[in-house]
């Protein structure tokens, strides 16, 4: 069934869309990640603009992740506290990355940031956290299944000032790395029309030292506010949310969250971070192939279109 979509000005199948958005609502709900890494560039494989893509997938992150928090919050698995402080940091970088992304716009060069962008932070984040999840798997095998005793050790983060009581996730820490943390998925979320979680994740995980049961709802109950934020702002100021698009996904979502979430309680920590750590080296590895064949085909296009 092929639906117009106003915005990105082409005709996409509906079904398609439905089953895009219930894939990264499965992603969502079982690892605390809004999806858009995984969704964003599969808009852009099947036609969507990349300014549509970016800020209507913002849109469809705030309501799967709206959905999966709900079931953390069921659980008592959200720390609002440390939420709150990187939420703070996360609506500044947002603002931040809107004026970047205006202005990346007005001179034609958002497509081509938004794809380096992806293959260099799902690059690094992928191997960084493969690498980490084996660590983590051998330690607990050795320990007899016990967590790893690393993450308790006294570390840089124990030593800067502003520090604050985190009673949910154990911590007495300084508000600065969660900030700055927040600061960077907001210019994300911003950029890239993600929520930010393959970055917000790890880092709670292994700069933080939150545990991981904690980190997936606190993670979603930011990124929901932030890419709510987000869309506000494409939508005032660079038009490019596509209402169509984002209900369809959106429907997809919600629905595709709570199975991830059941999904998700089933799994160890350790499997969850290194299935998540696959996902996002094969997301990298087709969008840095695209980069690659890409330029031949438009190339070929612009010069069809000048003639």
């Amino acid at each position: 069934m092929q639906i117009y979509l106003p915005i990105a000005e082409v005709s996409v199948n509906a079904f398609l869309l439905l089953g895009l958005g219930g894939l990264v609502g499965i992603l969502s709900g079982m690892f605390g990640v809004g999806g858009g890494f995984l969704m964003t560039p599969l808009l852009f494989f099947i036609g969507i603009p990349p300014a549509v893509a970016v800020a209507t997938e913002a849109n469809q992150i705030v309501a799967s992740s709206f959905s999966g928090v709900l079931a953390h919050f069921k659980r008592k698995t959200v720390d609002l506290k440390m939420g709150t402080v990187l939420l703070v940091g996360g609506l500044a970088g947002a603002a931040l990355g809107v004026v970047v992304f205006n202005y990346l716009k007005s001179i034609g060069q958002v497509d081509l940031l938004v794809r380096l962008c992806y293959v260099a932070f799902l690059g690094v984040v992928g191997a960084l956290m493969f690498i980490e999840s084996l660590n983590a798997i051998r330690k607990s095998r050795k320990a007899g299944g016990s967590p790893p005793a690393a993450r308790r050790q006294r570390t840089w983060v124990h030593a800067l000032p502003f520090k604050m009581r985190f009673r949910t996730s154990g911590l007495y820490i300084s508000v600065i790395p969660p900030l700055i943390v927040g600061v960077l998925v907001g210019i994300l979320a911003a950029i890239m029309g993600v929520g930010g979680g393959f970055i917000m994740v790890p880092a709670m995980i292994y700069i933080l030292g939150m545990p991981t049961k904690v980190v997936v709802g606190t993670s979603l109950f930011q990124i929901i506010f932030v890419t709510g934020f987000t869309t506000m702002l494409h939508a005032t100021t660079n038009y490019t949310v596509d209402i169509v698009l984002a209900v369809l996904l959106l429907i997809g979502g919600v629905v595709g969250a709570q199975i991830g979430t059941r999904i998700g309680v089933k799994m160890k920590a350790e499997q969850l971070r290194i299935l998540l750590a696959l996902m996002v080296l094969a997301v990298c590895g087709k969008l840095a192939l695209d980069l690659l064949l890409q330029p031949v085909e438009l190339y070929s296009l612009g010069v069809a279109g000048g003639h």
